[in-house]
């Protein structure tokens, strides 16, 4: 393990060219598997961040259990880019030549060794996952509704053609014929319905091809796929009181757990606070005072700028009110919205005394906040976003 992780930082300080040699090696000597990837410049910017990333998190968990059960979730997600027990093959021998390439004089016989075994120990273990679940590579659902609030957020209505197991706060991965083979992760955003039918709330992102397809270009009768549910974000019926709090279209998640309680009235108090950047984008307000009318035990909060502020006041004011607020050791806390937006909230509410077991939120981007933009681009590399609500590591409840 020391060998890995000591190799692993001399790879780090060059990761943009190691990714890139990565995948010029794998396209160059498997020339047909450049079809499962984007076509787009801008996706496979994003696929290298993802790489980089997965084998980031590898590294960091060698020697703890979750390792393992990380690996099955990912080779069982990774069957939706249609990837086979051949395909691990090549990307395996184009791993180790761009470690190799990477590392210079510090990749030594033994050093090879120990990358060769760990990458037979990653590829047994995604195999193992895909092989050994019982779901199908994705859900095929059909768009039956979509509104518009706004120029920016989309609300689909998806029903799938087989049923699809999941728990409110988990999100899908999503693909559309309109981009194809990109996926981008989006919340569900209501409980299980009788019928079947799954919303997805989708926040247009300027340049983002999917985001925008599906906000302002897709029409019922289309044909979404969905991969696998997943996220750490899902309700835990302890007995104790229970905060949400949501900003932006992190509103999702929070609304499918909300929708759960209403449906099955807990015996504590539920206390929701939903932020906006103004008062148009607070869009379900109609459904949060109906619930709160017929749920006793809900006390709601809008959070929005003052008129003519910056949308940033927000933040400042939900701060303000947290601070208002007692009893939060007591208290299950569930947290959704923008990265930056989570962890400040997330600090705040430790400083309240909010109990870090009792706080849930899916994972963070590795930057901080606050950090200066670096002045190379490989530092820059090394710290860009992480997929908004994107956990795979999560291993959330599977639904009953």
């Amino acid at each position: 393990m020391r060998i890995l992780k000591s190799s692993f930082a001399v790879v780090e300080r060059r990761a943009e060219h190691a990714v890139k040699f990565f995948y010029s090696h794998l396209f160059w000597h498997n020339p047909g598997i450049r079809e499962l990837f984007p076509a787009s410049l801008e996706d496979m910017e994003r696929q290298r961040d993802r790489l980089f990333a997965a084998l980031t998190h590898v590294v960091a968990h060698l020697e703890t259990e979750t390792l393992v059960p990380y690996l099955r979730d990912l080779g069982r997600d990774h069957r939706k880019f249609l990837v086979g027990p051949e395909h691990y093959a090549a990307v395996g021998a184009s791993l180790l030549a761009a470690l190799a390439e990477t590392s210079g004089e510090a990749w030594t016989p033994t050093v090879e060794k120990a990358w060769t075994e760990a990458y037979a120990m990653i590829a047994d273990a995604m195999t193992a996952g895909a092989a050994e679940s019982t779901d199908p590579p994705w859900w095929e659902a059909e768009v039956v509704r979509h509104l518009r609030y706004g120029r920016d957020i989309g609300v689909l209505t998806l029903l799938p053609r087989t049923p699809l197991p999941y728990v409110p706060g988990q999100y899908v991965s999503v693909a559309s014929t309109r981009v194809p083979t990109t996926w981008r992760t989006y919340s569900l955003g209501n409980a299980p319905r009788p019928d079947g039918t799954v919303d997805l709330h989708v926040s247009r992102i300027e340049g983002g091809r999917l985001s925008n397809a599906l906000v302002r270009e897709t029409l019922p009768g289309e044909v979404l796929r969905l991969g696998a549910p997943g996220g750490a974000l899902t309700l835990r019926r302890t007995g104790r009181p229970v905060t949400l709090i949501a900003a932006g279209t992190g509103w999702a998640p929070i609304r499918a757990m909300l929708e759960d309680l209403v449906q099955h009235p807990p015996d504590h108090d539920v206390r929701l606070f939903v932020v906006a950047r103004d008062a148009a984008h607070l869009y379900d307000r109609p459904l949060i005072d109906s619930y709160a009318a017929g749920l006793g035990r809900l006390a709601v909060t809008y959070i929005t700028p003052a008129p003519g502020q910056h949308r940033n006041q927000a933040t400042d004011r939900l701060a303000t009110a947290l601070g208002h607020r007692g009893m939060w050791p007591e208290q299950d806390v569930y947290l959704s919205g923008p990265p930056q937006f989570v962890e400040e909230t997330a600090h705040l509410l430790e400083e309240l005394g909010t109990l870090p077991e009792r706080l849930f939120h899916d994972a963070l981007p590795a930057a901080a906040v606050g950090r200066a933009r670096p002045v190379g681009f490989g530092e820059w590399f090394l710290n860009r976003p992480a997929p908004q609500w994107h956990n795979p590591s999560a291993r959330a409840p599977r639904p009953r």
